[in-house]
């Protein structure tokens, strides 16, 4: 997206570009972006690989406008949507000025980690790096500094340089302002890239469908997360209402790969089903700001993950 729909003029010194997080699966990447934004733009789940496009959020300040964008977690691919997945993660790689490596504090360092990195530093144009040592707050000093001191040790072992490492918990608030700060410093000079006050680009559709989604995450075992996608059929306010008191209908289908599987989200006499129901329910209305009728049904799309056909016309 270019600046050249902006009007408004741009400050001396002013910088903006895009930074990205990357890191393995569950590495609290959706978590940190929405504490840089100060709002929810990218869901988040105890899950892995909950993550399945490009997310952006941006920064504003009076400084600098900064775009952050939250990718799905590099992973060994099990399925065609997995293979995408991380084709998305390495197109993106090439598109921003700053990579944000997260490598949780309460997790060693592993060779998935050393992998992740390896694959940044082959890029023709490597983006400028930044370690992020996230979950801060699940660990003590010593265990710290032995975390931070592995995570130096990669410069080498890996021929890298690390623009700064920064210790952060996104859940307690700490050091998220030192991230922001690290990451606008790298950014080059220009103009904004969005309008001031604009959190993300993401089309309200799309980030409802992501809630319902959320929602229906939690508590679900196995496979089943990976085999769950949502889509919205119909959405739009009742007519008959008075503009004083809109209701906006909602119908939503929870799309999984197996008859099994539309069991466990259905539940017993349809109550797993209402559970995701009202709790997506709560969090669509706090983003729209209205009421919010929702019809959520559970259909079936055998091997959908593994199925170009369907993959396309779910928009992967």
């Amino acid at each position: 997206m270019t600046s050249s729909h902006l009007s408004q003029t741009t400050p001396e010194g002013f910088r903006s570009g895009f930074a990205c997080f990357v890191g393995r699966p569950n590495a609290g990447k959706s978590t940190l972006m929405n504490a840089l934004v100060g709002t929810k733009v990218a869901i988040a789940s105890s899950k892995p690989q909950t993550t399945r496009h490009a997310v952006r959020g941006i920064v504003n300040r009076p400084d600098a406008q900064l775009v952050v964008i939250d990718t799905p977690g590099l992973h060994r691919p099990r399925t065609l949507l997995g293979e995408r997945l991380n084709d998305l993660v390495r197109d993106t790689w090439t598109e921003v000025d700053v990579v944000g490596v997260c490598l949780p504090s309460n997790e060693r360092i592993g060779p998935g980690d050393t992998y992740l990195v390896s694959e940044i530093a082959k890029l023709p144009r490597r983006p400028k790096l930044v370690a992020l040592a996230t979950k801060s707050d699940l660990v003590k000093p010593g265990r710290m500094a032995e975390h931070l001191l592995k995570i130096a040790s990669l410069e080498e072992e890996l021929g890298i340089r690390w623009e700064t490492i920064v210790p952060v918990s996104a859940v307690t608030d700490d050091q998220v302002d030192v991230v922001v700060d690290e990451l606008v410093k790298l950014l080059p000079e220009g103009p904004a890239l969005y309008p001031d006050g604009e959190v993300t680009d993401e089309p309200t559709e799309t980030r409802i469908a992501e809630l319902i989604r959320e929602a229906a995450l939690e508590g679900v075992q196995d496979e089943l997360p990976h085999s769950l996608m949502v889509t919205i059929e119909e959405m739009g306010l009742k007519p008959e209402r008075p503009a004083d008191r809109p209701l906006l209908v909602i119908y939503a289908a929870m799309i999984v790969e197996r008859d099994s599987q539309k069991g466990i989200m259905i539940g017993h006499r349809g109550e797993r089903l209402r559970e995701v129901g009202t709790a997506a329910r709560t969090q669509i209305e706090a983003l729209v700001g209205m009421p919010v009728h929702l019809d959520l049904r559970v259909k079936v799309l055998k091997d959908w993950q593994r199925d170009p056909r369907h993959l396309n016309r779910l928009g992967f």
